[in-house]
């Protein structure tokens, strides 16, 4: 494949919108008002609170592994969504905080990705009719304590 440059380099990149200056919003995505993202939040995701631009959840859990396992069960959303949160963790607890970084605020990409993370990490099988059994009711077996 052969690529035929007319003009300038600075006229292309402006005609295909890929040399944008440092701080400008790189997408045309709806971003909410912070009034708009606490009402959001009260009546859809509880657990989560609007803090300095993001959303944030802390997620407790019961020692290493289990933090371990809420960092890739995120990971893994969030890589197959292609909408990346930042995570800090420590031995009791994760946090993940969203924000749309290329619209410089929070829009609907975040607030489902939240509650994909926020189902997924909550799941309880035995809070369902079904055959799963869930984790032990063993400390040996916990690994997130459950909100």
């Amino acid at each position: 494949m052969h690529i035929i440059i007319i003009g300038s380099l600075n006229d292309l990149s402006s005609k295909l919108n890929i040399h944008k200056k440092y701080g400008e919003n790189m997408t045309t995505e709806k971003t909410y008002s912070t009034e708009e993202i606490e009402q959001y939040l009260k009546a859809n995701l509880q657990h989560w609170y609007f803090e300095n631009g993001w959303i944030r959840r802390k997620f407790k859990t019961s020692g290493w592994k289990g933090t371990l396992m809420v960092i890739n069960t995120v990971g893994h959303l969030s890589e197959a969504a292609w909408h990346h949160p930042d995570i800090s963790a420590s031995y009791g607890f994760v946090i993940v905080k969203l924000q749309n970084h290329a619209a410089k605020g929070i829009t609907d990409k975040d607030f489902a990705l939240a509650k994909k993370i926020e189902d997924v990490v909550q799941w309880n099988p035995t809070n369902e009719d079904n055959t799963l059994e869930g984790t032990p009711d063993d400390p040996r077996f916990k690994y997130i304590k459950y909100d």
